[in-house]
C-alpha cells in the first residue's frame, strides 16, 4: 500500500448532483468548440455547456460532488476532456444507470471512480441530497439509510488505478 492509498476513501460522502437525462453524449458534456483547451483546470468552466438546463453547473459545482446520471452517460466520441473537466471541478465520483464504453474506460484511467447502478435515477435521490457511496460494496445511500441501492462495486483494477491517482500515475509509480 502506498501513502496515496490512504488519501483515497472507499466510502465517499458528498452532495448528489442529479442529471436525470439519458444518452448525454460527450459533446453535451464538453462541446467540440473547446477542444483546443489542453489544461485541465481551463476545461472546468465548459462542462455541460451544450446540455440544456445544466449550463450553470460549473458555477454551482463544489469539490466532492457526486454526479448521479442516467443511462448511456458519456456516449459518443472518446473525448477525454469530458472526464478531465469533472476532475478539474472536483467531482468525486460518478454513479449512473450505465456509461458509454469509451467514457467508462476514460474515467477509470483518469482515476475518477464510477459505479454502474441500474435504478439509481429512479431511486428517490434528489439534487443536493447528501449521499454515501461505498465503492467496495457498490451501495449508494443517504446518511439516515432511507435509500439504499446497490450497483457494481469497483473492480480490483479500478481500485488500483483510483488509489494511484490515474493510470498514468500508476504506470509512473511502477
Amino acid at each position: 500500500m502506498t501513502s496515496t492509498q490512504f488519501e483515497k476513501p472507499m466510502l465517499l460522502r458528498g452532495r448528489a448532483r442529479v442529471v436525470p437525462v439519458d444518452n448525454v453524449d460527450t459533446d453535451m458534456i464538453f462541446h467540440n468548440r473547446h477542444l483546443h483547451i489542453t489544461r485541465r483546470e481551463e476545461m472546468a468552466p465548459h462542462m455541460f455547456g451544450n446540455l440544456d438546463d445544466w449550463k450553470e453547473f460549473p458555477k454551482q459545482a463544489q469539490a466532492g460532488d457526486i454526479l448521479i446520471v442516467g443511462r448511456n452517460f458519456g456516449c459518443g466520441s472518446s473525448r477525454q476532456q469530458a472526464v478531465d473537466g469533472f476532475v478539474a471541478l472536483g467531482v468525486a465520483a460518478l454513479v449512473g444507470e450505465s456509461f458509454g464504453a469509451i467514457y467508462k474506460r476514460n474515467a477509470i484511467n483518469a482515476g475518477l471512480p464510477l459505479i454502474e447502478c441500474p435504478g439509481v435515477a429512479k431511486s428517490g435521490i434528489e439534487d443536493n441530497d447528501e449521499i454515501i457511496v461505498d465503492f467496495e460494496k457498490g451501495t449508494i445511500s443517504r446518511p439516515d439509510c432511507s435509500i439504499i441501492i446497490t450497483g457494481k462495486p469497483l473492480t480490483q483494477v479500478q481500485r488500483d488505478i483510483y488509489f494511484a491517482g490515474g493510470l498514468l500515475e500508476m504506470a509512473v509509480g511502477a
